[in-house]
């Protein structure tokens, strides 16, 4: 394991976040409060009090900056996209053991709000990616007609598709048959 389970869990949060987004996915996937709502189950947040119109504006403002992470030309700029996000949350560390993980990290305040819950934990699991020298683990998708984004966590960087079943597949297959009409031309 690269990162710790909460990092992980932190990281995939990121990806579904920006993967959320016109600039990744090519519509608006956030565009309402039950939208928001689906978002918080799919990823399990803990500790979130009611969701408002102002969580979703926060939510949505956090997407494009955490993309702008991925999209980031070297690690200086990283760095800067990543400080500016979490220099404005109140970071509050704390163990916490619940939903039968073990003990962990949370970096936000108990009962924040989910726009600084989203800030603090995910900026700070960007910012231990950075702070180990990975920032090329966070990754567009090599599909040529794909713009969403993952994090890599294989052992051996080899993560290239956003989606093994869907881009990766259809890349393989599209690879493949460009081999055979290379090896048998046509008469």
């Amino acid at each position: 394991m690269i990162f710790t389970h909460d990092a992980e869990h932190a990281l995939g949060t990121v990806v579904d976040l920006i993967n959320t987004g016109p600039a990744a996915c090519g519509a608006e996937r956030l565009d309402d409060l039950p939208a928001l709502r689906a978002f918080v189950e799919r990823n399990a947040f803990s500790d979130i009090r009611a969701l408002t119109a102002a969580d979703l504006a926060r939510v949505r403002g956090l997407r494009e900056r955490f993309h702008a992470v991925f999209l980031a030309s070297d690690v200086p700029a990283a760095v800067a996209l990543v400080n500016e996000v979490i220099a404005e949350v109140r970071t509050t560390p704390h163990l916490t053991d619940h939903d039968g993980y073990q003990w962990h990290v949370h970096y936000f305040a108990p009962g924040a709000p989910m726009g600084e819950h989203l800030a603090a934990d995910c900026g700070m699991a960007l910012a231990h990616v950075v702070a180990a020298g990975e920032l090329d683990r966070l990754r567009t998708c090599a599909a040529p007609d794909c713009s969403r984004v993952l994090v890599d966590l294989s052992r051996n960087r080899c993560r290239r598709y956003c989606d093994s079943r869907t881009c990766g597949n259809r890349m393989h297959v599209a690879a493949y048959r460009a081999r055979r009409r290379e090896a048998d031309p046509a008469p």
